[in-house]
């Protein structure tokens, strides 16, 4: 009991002084704007010819409102959905809740406009086909904790190439569909309050109802049962109101992420032992959260905060938080169990190879000479037309080729199958450096965003690195750094996109892994770096062979480690930032391929990698092809046919039941 009290009061102290923070910044902010002797009037009956009381009634104070029920409903639908899935890591975000609920409210925007008039239901729809797809997925695979997160994590990359689709449809809503998918909370009346509010207590009386039911979810299935409570329909309740909360603030707000990830793990960090204690503070820490962020960004100067997406500067402070964090939270597991066949197996047979060359050349030559046109489909033998689409099939080929290079380095480094630049956020770090480069040196050599892009890689490995050996590269670690590292990545994309900058603007098409540009000379130097990398990497086949057992193995076997480690690791960089360069950092490759390249029993070391190289390559090629012609004369990026690609092939891998 001592203990209880000791966590309530712990936990009620540091939220009561962030709220206590919050209102002080607000006065500060708020006597800066307008004399204290207008306040009262402001609020109640302000002046129509006095434009600072109407900005206060109409547009400050609405935005502090909504700032903390949304802050206040995600905070409480991520504790829902960790309570009900017994997963620390759970939350709209990481399980693909809000990206749901923001494809729906985006094909309704563009296409279905008159359904916005219940615009929490479509939402609603979206967010909860999620919920229930990344559920079934997850129960296939028996609901561990780590499945359930990967599953969140496919769909929510997948939903996310879906919504970057949609805009490169759209182009002339580019600019306001970023900043409301990024999560802005500028107001402009009380609707939204009015909106919120009712909606809000509906749910916290429901939940209040449900919490002995929720308490009982913390116990075995047969000690629940025994005292009459149907654990499934607790936790369909529990969910529905997660996702009823989440579809409410995505309709209003948009994508703010973070805040329900954050909020739960840090009162529980704080002493909140029990659910009671959890649900009492959780809310009114994440209305804290998300309303001192939403006034950090008032307090820049100019009309530059009403252009920041709240939600987008919610992530780059919440991703180094969750780094924080990391070390102090507790995970169960430690190195994931891999199969036996990832070390050691029979070596795959030479032919195997060759038929998949001759299918990557095919691919090639389809590419090039086949495709819609004016006429329709058509064999175009035109060598102008040839000379155009050839540096964007070799672009295309070098970048697979690296990218199932760089997967299939890190799952053998790390003896973990989840591993991968893009899930890991390694793309992501090479794209923050190259972003970088286009605002600082715009008119930088290849050699030289080569060097900057690598750079980037190779310190995002090795943070990743560094937090992930702390628990053994337990999957979990390394799905939440992946998580933080390339939350923090859409966060800056979504800042530099909302800037109205054209050389902002410019990037879009690189950032959802476009090959229009690719000049016949970068082509070639790609497949020349991506040849030399792969000669490189063929060598280290018995490291790559032992590291997946662990430390005490190859170090009985003579391995230096340390060593190896670098090696790989900088193999690594150099290879995903190549690949960033050219299609940018959007793919699902480094995940698949060498996935393609097990199942088709490639499973040793060398081998893996010239078949996940060759495979790569393939889908690479296939995804630019079909980008070129699916809505032709419109084109979609390769790198976002690749995701799309990618994504739906690690859906289907599972919804499929491990043997």
């Amino acid at each position: 009991m001592s203990e209880a009290v000791a966590g309530r009061f712990s936990v009620g102290k540091g939220v009561l002084a962030l709220l206590a923070l919050g209102l002080l910044l607000a006065l500060l902010d708020l006597r800066q704007e307008l004399a204290p002797a207008q306040w009262w009037q402001a609020l109640w009956t302000p002046d129509r010819d006095n434009l600072d009381q109407l900005l206060m009634h109409y547009s400050w104070l609405p935005r502090l409102f909504v700032a903390l029920l949304c802050g206040g409903a995600l905070g409480l639908a991520g504790l829902l959905m960790q309570q009900v899935l017994r997963n620390p890591l759970a939350s709209p975000t990481t399980l693909g809740v809000a990206n749901g609920a923001q494809l729906a409210l985006a094909l309704a925007t563009l296409y279905a406009p008159g359904l916005l008039v219940v615009r929490e239901w479509v939402a609603l729809v979206g967010g909860g086909l999620s919920m229930l797809l990344v559920y079934a997925l997850a129960k296939r695979r028996g609901m561990s904790p780590l499945s359930l997160i990967l599953a969140g994590m496919v769909l929510s990359l997948y939903l996310g190439a879906l919504n970057v689709m949609l805009m490169m449809l759209q182009p002339q809503g580019l600019t306001s569909l970023f900043i409301w998918s990024a999560g802005s909370l500028s107001q402009n009346s009380w609707d939204s309050v009015l909106f919120l509010l009712p909606r809000l207590l509906l749910v916290a009386v429901l939940v209040a109802w449900l919490i002995r039911p929720l308490s009982l979810l913390e116990l075995e299935e047969t000690g629940a049962r025994s005292l009459g409570v149907s654990l499934d329909r607790v936790r369909l309740g529990g969910l529905a109101l997660a996702v009823f909360l989440t579809a409410c603030v995505v309709s209003v707000v948009g994508l703010i992420g973070f805040i329900g990830l954050a909020a739960p793990a840090i009162c529980r960090l704080m002493g909140a032992r029990t659910l009671r204690q959890r649900l009492i503070w959780t809310p009114l820490l994440g209305a804290a959260l998300l309303w001192l962020a939403d006034l950090g960004i008032q307090q820049l100067s100019g009309q530059l905060d009403d252009m920041l997406p709240t939600g987008a500067v919610t992530a780059l402070l919440g991703a180094p938080l969750l780094l924080w964090l990391l070390p102090r939270m507790r995970m169960g597991g430690g190195r994931p169990q891999l199969n036996s066949a990832m070390v050691l197996s029979t070596p795959a047979r030479p032919l195997k190879l060759l038929w998949i060359g001759g299918l990557l050349l095919a691919l090639i030559a389809l590419a090039l000479w086949f495709g819609r046109g004016a006429e329709g489909w058509q064999w175009i033998l035109d060598p102008q037309v040839v000379q155009w689409r050839t540096p964007r099939v070799l672009a295309a080929a070098g970048a697979g080729l690296m990218l199932a290079l760089a997967g299939t380095l890190l799952q053998r480094l790390t003896g973990n199958p989840l591993a991968s630049p893009e899930i890991m956020g390694i793309s992501a770090g090479a794209a923050m450096a190259l972003m970088a480069m286009v605002f600082l040196w715009p008119g930088a050599p290849l050699a030289a965003r080569l060097v900057l892009g690598c750079l980037g890689a190779l310190v995002t490995l090795l943070i990743i690195m560094g937090f992930a050996r702390r628990q053994s590269f337990s999957p979990e670690r390394l799905l939440l750094v992946g998580i933080a590292i390339s939350s923090l990545f859409d966060a800056v994309q979504m800042l530099v996109l909302s800037m109205n900058d054209p050389r902002g603007q410019s990037l879009l098409g690189w950032l959802a892994g476009s090959t229009y540009h690719v000049q016949l000379p970068t082509s070639i130097m790609a497949l020349v770096i991506a040849a030399v990398l792969l000669l490189l990497c063929l060598p280290l086949g018995r490291w790559l062979t032992l590291l997946p057992l662990g430390e005490d193995t190859p170090r009985s076997l003579g391995v230096p480690l340390a060593r190896a480690r670098l090696s790989i690791m900088l193999l690594a960089a150099l290879l995903t930032a190549a690949a960033t360069l050219l299609v940018g950092p959007l793919s699902f490759i480094g995940l698949m391929a060498p996935h393609l390249a097990r199942l088709l029993g490639f499973n040793q070391a060398r081998t893996q990698l010239l078949a996940a190289g060759l495979l790569g390559a393939g889908v690479m090629v296939a995804a630019d092809w079909l980008g070129r012609n699916l809505l032709f004369p419109t084109q979609l990026p390769a790198g976002l046919l690749a995701a799309l690609i990618g994504g739906a092939y690690l859906i289907w891998g599972l919804s499929r039941r491990p043997r």
